[in-house]
């Protein structure tokens, strides 16, 4: 089921939106207000469970303060790394993973002047708006789609053409990717989607 929200300025049906994404109501709720935050969590989100992923910019909050990009670029490497590092790490790969969420804060400094609903405030159409995410570090195209259909599901963000552009995902009445997780029980039918897709792909090797 679609849910609407305000994320990013759109105006849309519902006064706001709550994201079931990390399972966790604080680390959700973050997600639900805080553009940065989703797009932190969509970047962490591979290698490691999806709730895993999706709660790491609330440890992060909780280990730094208050996280915007341009602080997390004053902060630097090193220091993000240690924060990342720091038991319980945040992802499988910590090190690696900072850096990456370096370069994404980074980007949205110098191109979007720190605000990350920028990428997808004013975007005419579902295209464009693929095109700015895939430019994004660490958004390659079936990441930038996926989280496409989730800003067209779930938080209203519906530029012309926007299922055509996230492609399978973006479809209807799916449970195939974190785009379609509105509950545990949609949670349960995406991981089985999931399996089922790993189980067919070892299948045909």
């Amino acid at each position: 089921m679609a849910r609407r929200g305000t994320m990013g300025g759109m105006s849309t049906k519902r006064a706001a939106v709550r994201l079931c994404l990390a399972q966790q109501p604080e680390a959700d709720a973050l997600l639900s207000k805080d553009p940065l935050a989703l797009l932190m969590g969509m970047l962490l989100d591979q290698q490691v469970p999806m709730e895993k992923a999706f709660v790491g910019p609330y440890v992060l909050t909780q280990r730094m303060g208050k996280v915007t990009a341009q602080a997390v670029v004053e902060l630097g490497e090193d220091r993000l790394i240690e924060l990342f590092v720091e038991k319980p790490a945040l992802h499988r790969f910590p090190a690696a993973m900072a850096r990456r969420v370096l370069a994404l804060c980074q980007q949205l400094v110098d191109e979007y002047g720190g605000d990350a609903a920028a990428v997808w405030k004013g975007a005419d159409s579902g295209q464009e708006l693929l095109g700015r995410l895939k430019k994004l570090p660490g958004f390659g195209d079936a990441k930038a789609r996926i989280f496409l259909a989730l800003l067209g599901k779930q938080l209203g963000v519906q530029p012309a053409g926007w299922r055509e552009a996230a492609g399978q995902v973006g479809q209807e009445g799916t449970a195939m990717s974190v785009a379609d997780i509105v509950d545990a029980d949609t949670l349960g039918q995406v991981r089985e989607h999931k399996k089922q897709m790993k189980a067919a792909a070892k299948a045909a090797q």
